[in-house]
């Protein structure tokens, strides 16, 4: 053992900062929010958590380290890709009740600018997001997108301008849920993942026997009757119709 190790081990502790006692206390805290889970996660008001005891356990418990009780966090924090991440009106009122300044100066279905302060600063910081920028980041296919242009723009700029000027306030989610549904700063984000990984990547079971045999169709429509026929396994559709299409004439 070196030196300094040894000095280290022999180092007294404060009287008033007993070893452990920070997770010992993190220990009570979440065993006191499971309860609190248990009760809550039978009920309507648990949201898209309910009957999810042990996730709203993980967002309660998320929350309550950002200084939010827990039936704000279940209305504040979104579960994305097995991460908690912020809804933009619960990032913008952690980032306000800390002292810090985050105003919108102009927002339209098109355009959205918005500006932040930290506590005791003099400067503003200010962001800008318009559809040209998330037609960058290929967001504007996205259902969201299209339904409420304005709102996203908003909170894309909210996740921005509170990073900017107040990060360590986040405490580990620096990303609003807006953000997380499609790009977090030009880099795609993974859809989520299937619920059964197993049936969907297991090879496909074996053809019965006599599913192999050559199979014929026939397809009658009010002007013509077509046939064609399935050879190894494959199908040649004919043009005038697609599979899908609803039997429309291509």
């Amino acid at each position: 053992m070196t030196e300094i190790a040894t000095r280290d081990t022999n180092m007294p502790v404060p009287a008033n900062q007993p070893i452990g006692s920070s997770l010992e206390t993190w220990a009570r805290e979440a065993a006191a929010i499971s309860g609190i889970a248990q009760a809550i996660a039978g009920t309507t008001l648990a949201g898209a958590y309910r009957g999810k005891r042990d996730e709203i356990v993980a967002v309660v418990l998320a929350g309550h380290e950002l200084g939010l009780q827990p039936m704000t966090s279940l209305k504040s924090i979104d579960v994305i890709q097995g991460q908690p991440a912020l809804r933009a009106h619960a990032m913008r009122g952690i980032v306000q009740a800390q002292g810090h300044e985050v105003e919108v100066v102009e927002s339209t279905p098109t355009y959205c600018k918005m500006r932040g302060r930290r506590k005791g600063s003099e400067a503003w910081q200010e962001v800008e997001w318009d559809l040209d920028r998330a037609r960058l980041l290929g967001l504007l296919g996205k259902d969201q997108w299209k339904k409420q242009p304005k709102t996203m723009l908003i909170a894309r700029a909210t996740g921005e301008v509170c990073r900017l000027i107040a990060s360590d306030a986040l405490h580990g989610m620096p990303y609003v849920a807006e953000e997380l549904e499609g790009t977090v700063h030009a880099e795609v984000v993974p859809e989520r993942a299937p619920l059964n990984i197993t049936a969907l990547t297991a090879p496909p079971a074996p053809a019965p026997a006599e599913a192999e045999a050559e199979a014929e169709y026939t397809v009658t429509r009010d002007d013509a009757e077509t046939e064609w026929e399935e050879v190894d396994g494959s199908t040649d559709w004919p043009e005038t119709t697609q599979p899908g299409n609803g039997g429309a004439v291509a």
